[in-house]
């Protein structure tokens, strides 16, 4: 568990909520603190909120709440929605997150909604939508120990199915275009430690992870990509992770200056102030 010793500048100390006392490892939290020490501290430590959102981030999660409502009602057995339904589950994303957004451009609200309609209609008409095989659990929350000596690994999966032949663990994505082999790559990573945590469902069963990616694109296309689990790179994810949990524990937190990563920092006003 972290506790903040790094004292934050009286300016924003002043407003700053109490400090976050973690007693667990995400993903997203070894891939923050990766791509900035400083920014993995303002968000899991010193719990600053964060002054901007991406509308995009917010597509992205409202096109994911659609998905998810539609694998919730075939677990439970229901008739899967029509589009007006997921649409809907799309916009309370944007109206559950309270907060105010401001968009450089009046329509793009408007066009963002045309293009959920546009990827959600072709999600409903591909097969994907049916996945063979059992249904065992959407949006899983996992949690339990995967490196000997670190905390607990917390996720969530979108999907996980039960086919004759394998446990397969679904990841579903959006993309401005379609994903090459080192996307596909990078992003397995995540899967291959969630793979250890989810292989309880179906104990003794070979585990495939599948990456589903809809683009944003006029027509819209839906692959998916299937990968095995591999040992070996699992294994390297962990040293990876044991690293960064070590980083972490040592509180060596800094600023990383990225003209990637920087400019659309929710940060940026509390790592000018931060004194070093």
């Amino acid at each position: 568990m972290i506790a903040m010793s790094h004292p934050l500048p009286p300016s924003l100390a002043a407003t700053a909520p109490a400090p976050i006392a973690r007693d667990y490892l995400s993903f997203s939290a070894i891939r923050t603190y990766q791509t900035c020490p400083l920014r993995y501290f303002f968000r899991y430590i010193a719990g600053l909120p964060e002054q901007t959102v991406s509308t995009a981030l917010i597509f992205g999660s409202g096109i994911h709440r659609a998905i998810e409502r539609h694998f919730q009602e075939q677990l439970a057995g229901n008739p899967t929605p029509l589009l007006p339904e997921l649409l809907a589950e799309y916009e309370h994303e944007w109206t559950d997150r309270g907060e105010e957004l401001r968009f450089v451009d009046p329509d793009e609200r408007a066009t963002l909604t045309g293009t959920a309609e546009r990827m959600l209609a072709a999600f409903q008409a591909h097969a994907m939508a049916r996945p063979t095989g059992q249904i065992l659990a959407v949006e899983e929350t996992l949690r339990g120990p995967v490196i000997p000596g670190l905390p607990d690994l917390l996720g969530r999966v979108d999907l996980i199915v039960e086919e004759p032949d394998a446990l397969v663990i679904h990841d579903w994505k959006t993309s401005r275009s379609r994903w090459n082999s080192d996307q596909v790559e990078d992003a397995a990573e995540q899967l291959l430690l969630y793979a250890e945590l989810a292989s309880d469902f179906a104990p003794g069963k070979q585990v495939r992870l599948a990456f589903s990616v809809l683009t944003k694109t006029k027509t819209v296309s839906i692959e998916q990509h299937l990968l095995p689990v591999i040992p070996q790179q699992a294994d390297r994810m962990k040293r990876v992770v044991e690293r960064v949990w070590n980083a972490i524990d040592a509180q060596h937190f800094y600023p990383s200056p990225s003209p990637m990563s920087c400019g659309g920092c929710p940060f940026r006003e509390p790592c000018q102030k931060w004194p070093g």
